[in-house]
């Protein structure tokens, strides 16, 4: 029998509390007939793997787009670089851009969409005295509604966005109830 330590019980811990999350965040975009899109940049697409591990979720997750640059950011969800360049790229303004610009990403159906966007600091460099490693903020849009949120995560770079996804999710589920 193979023993685990700590760290591993932890991190499987945490991949069934997410698988768990996903699941939840699924039948909710499902029950309202919506199609989920995802705007990702320090998480590096752990959002969208974690919801295509779901069986099914073809029919609720459209898709994602890791935009890690502030180029993507501006290019491909339009952005305005006047906002990133204003506030910084993890700040309310730009996360909330970002859910919008995932919203009318290709193939999104208007009014049947909804959005999560992620951006933070992960570590371990990087951070600031105003915005310190852990910082994150996510948004999520859907018809009729827009909220974003700011978090301060500890742990390692790994941890940060295993917590970032977590939230999201958590918000997606609770705010869009």
């Amino acid at each position: 029998m193979k023993k685990f330590t700590h760290a591993e019980m932890l991190e499987q811990e945490g991949s069934l509390r997410l698988e768990k999350l996903a699941s939840d965040a699924g039948r909710l975009v499902a029950g309202h007939g919506w199609l989920l899109a995802a705007a990702e940049s320090c998480t590096g697409g752990l959002l969208a793997s974690t919801l295509t591990n779901l069986s099914g979720s073809s029919a609720w997750f459209h898709g994602g787009v890791v935009c890690y640059s502030n180029a993507l950011k501006s290019g491909l969800l339009g952005v305005p670089q006047a906002l990133i360049n204003e506030n910084g790229a993890v700040s309310e303004p730009v996360v909330l851009a970002m859910a919008r610009g995932a919203l009318a990403l290709p193939g999104m159906p208007q009014g049947k969409g909804c959005a999560v966007a992620i951006s933070g600091i992960a570590g371990p460099t990087g951070g600031t005295r105003e915005k310190p490693v852990g910082t994150v903020w996510v948004a999520w849009a859907w018809p009729g509604g827009e909220r974003a949120e700011s978090f301060l995560f500890r742990g390692s770079r790994t941890a940060v966005k295993a917590q970032s996804v977590a939230g999201a999710l958590f918000g997606l589920v609770t705010f869009v109830k």
